[in-house]
């Protein structure tokens, strides 16, 4: 027997797991925003200590997935105006960064991973389901984050991803035909593969701006 192509038994805590679990149902809507979540309900279902719970809850909580709100306990955040804007124009501004870097500087197996990752969103529109559109748009522009080579901007980035993930699912939500993101991402994908650092980011920004200002308008109800 071929020891070597015996598959690794990946070992993760129970708490790593749960946050697994919580944070994809969140992300894919299937726990929907303002949901009151309670440690006993969850431990319950889940087969795992409260303790356990807990510390899951905890960690979502520093990713701005869910709050504790006081006499009332935990509820998934429901994106304000607010938070839309400020997620918005954080992200105009970050990845307008990360794109005229990346078309400067981008390693070339970088580069490969975001035609990889548009390739994925081409998939994900041509199969049209919302949830997988959603992460591989996500994935398209953290490949670029990715490619920057900065890290102090990859790590901020790493502290809000997750929602944008949320941001993202909400935003495309909004359009029809799926074929219109690719048409929104695939000027940005141009620029960067010509090497044009300025057009990039360019796009990159307006692109951010655009959509972040529809989301906020369909919130407000304008």
């Amino acid at each position: 027997m071929d020891r070597t192509k015996l598959p690794k038994i990946e070992k993760m805590p129970a708490d790593v797991r749960a946050l697994g679990v919580l944070r994809a149902r969140i992300i894919e809507g299937a726990i929907p925003a303002g949901a009151r979540l309670t440690e006993v309900q969850i431990s319950d279902e889940m087969g795992l200590s409260r303790a356990t719970v807990r510390t899951a809850l905890h960690q979502l909580a520093q990713e701005g997935l869910v709050s504790l709100v006081p006499y009332t306990g935990w509820t998934v955040v429901k994106l304000s105006q607010q938070d839309i804007w400020e997620l918005y124009t954080l992200r105009a501004a970050v990845e307008r960064l990360a794109a005229g870097l990346a078309a400067t500087n981008g390693a070339a197996d970088r580069i490969a991973d975001i035609r990889k990752a548009f390739h994925a969103l081409e998939v994900a529109c041509e199969r049209k389901g919302a949830n997988e559109i959603a992460e591989a748009d996500f994935g398209f522009h953290k490949s670029i984050v990715d490619a920057s080579g900065h890290s102090r901007l990859c790590a901020q980035y790493g502290l809000i991803e997750h929602q944008i993930r949320v941001y993202i699912r909400s935003s495309d939500a909004l359009i029809a035909d799926p074929s219109e993101i690719l048409d929104q991402h695939r000027p940005i994908l141009d620029a960067i593969l010509a090497k044009d650092s300025a057009l990039a980011a360019e796009l990159s920004e307006e692109h951010n701006l655009r959509e972040g200002q529809k989301l906020t308008a369909s919130v407000s109800g304008l």
